[in-house]
């Protein structure tokens, strides 16, 4: 989508911007001339995560923007406070702001220690809320002012609560900050408005959730950048409090061949968490999956969970448990109900039937058994039934993912 220089002189303040969707909102508002303030902590290399605000700045002001690069701790009330006083004082003021910046953990209300419920409130709702004062009394002087939340639509369904509750409501606490900021501040012409993805991006934080394998699976940042680039170019007295999709975003000016954003072309693509409404139905995503896996069952004789807890044995290996370095336990239901254990932390590994005998365990699964065969034999993505309620855990999500290695072992196997 190209660019219209409407942002131009503008000042866009970017919360979490070193990376991921920020950073491409970021480039793609510089593309037209835009005023960058990068508000973000990374100011060395991380060992697993790309950028730093400086690596940002260079790359924005290499695509036409200037750029205030500056470190600060959104939690921080005074942090904040001085990001935004040097950024109207580098530029005059600030424009637009896109609270960005966000923590995920997708753990359930006893895993989820208060260290990770505080961090992902302070940063997703308390963040936004403070962010947001902060550049308020600016966005009532600038020009075309914006502030554009990057939370989803308020949906009620207990679905998006029960196997995640904390950072269902930090995630909401952002989109409520729209629903209550829009009307406050419809008399002085800011627009507040949300943007959320149709479908998984692109992101560290999918590839720390899904591994590389899901990276397939999913649309670049360019089509969040793309979508903001939209919303924030338009009239600011003409609409807010929307809660916008990126494609329906897109659609609405034009846009109809999505494909380019794709990572791979082609592919069957993830449903991003909280949408489930107006015909969008994420298990579709699995037909044919489910046709495939229903003609193998059909021709499998019953116990297919211990025939695979067998082959899982044989692939367990010392160099597979230096990898993982976790203990699983499998809560099935269905068919073949019952509970089974896999230690990948102790020796060369090993699994069978029951509670683990030796401890604590690191990570719990809980699904129905056919599933349980079907992800084994590659026949179910376990992100994709992760992601729409198929496949429920608890306890460690790193180590869930890492799983996923044993079970590329085991498609050639079973």
């Amino acid at each position: 989508m190209l660019n219209t220089g409407k942002l131009a002189g503008k000042t866009v303040f970017i919360t979490g911007a070193s990376r991921g969707i920020g950073k491409a909102i970021a480039l793609k508002a510089a593309r037209d001339g835009a005023n960058i303030v990068i508000a973000a902590k990374t100011t060395e290399p991380h060992p697993t995560l790309p950028g730093t605000i400086y690596t940002a700045a260079k790359e924005v002001e290499e695509a036409g923007g200037k750029c205030l690069p500056y470190a600060v701790d959104i939690r921080e009330e005074e942090a904040v406070n001085e990001a935004v006083k040097e950024a109207v004082k580098k530029f005059g003021g600030i424009d637009v702001l896109v609270n960005n910046a966000s923590a995920i953990s997708l753990t359930g209300t006893l895993e989820t220690p208060m260290k990770r419920y505080d961090l992902m409130n302070s940063i997703n709702a308390r963040g936004t809320y403070l962010c947001s004062q902060a550049c308020l009394p600016y966005l009532k002087k600038g020009k075309n002012p914006h502030i554009l939340n990057i939370s989803p639509p308020l949906n009620m369904k207990p679905h998006w609560f029960k196997n995640h509750v904390a950072y269902t409501m930090a995630k909401y606490g952002m989109s409520m900050c729209v629903l209550g900021m829009a009307e406050e501040f419809k008399d002085d012409g800011i627009s507040v408005n949300a943007l959320w993805p149709k479908t998984g991006i692109a992101t560290a934080a999918m590839q720390m959730l899904g591994g590389k394998d899901a990276l397939a699976q999913c649309r670049t940042d360019d089509i969040m950048a793309d979508a903001a680039y939209v919303v924030l170019t338009r009239d600011s007295r003409a609409r807010t409090g929307e809660f916008l999709i990126d494609e329906d975003v897109l659609r609405d000016v034009g846009v109809t061949d999505f494909e380019p954003y794709s990572c791979v072309p082609g592919s069957k693509l993830l449903p991003d968490f909280f949408l489930d409404d107006e015909g969008y139905d994420p298990h579709a995503l699995l037909n044919s999956q489910k046709i495939a896996s229903q003609a193998a069952s059909q021709e499998s004789p019953s116990g297919g969970v211990a025939k695979t807890f067998e082959a899982i044995k044989g692939a367990c290996t010392k160099e597979l448990v230096d990898t993982v370095k976790g203990i699983f336990e499998f809560h099935l239901e269905g068919k073949e109900p019952g509970v089974w254990y896999l230690d990948l932390e102790n020796n060369s590994g090993s699994a069978g039937s029951g509670s683990f005998p030796g401890g604590e365990v690191g990570c719990t699964m809980i699904l129905d058994s056919e599933d349980f065969v079907k992800m084994f034999k590659g026949e179910l993505n376990p992100t994709q039934a992760f992601m729409v309620g198929k496949l429920k855990i608890k306890g460690d999500m790193m180590i869930a993912m890492k799983l996923e290695k044993l079970m590329k072992k085991m498609k050639s196997k079973l």
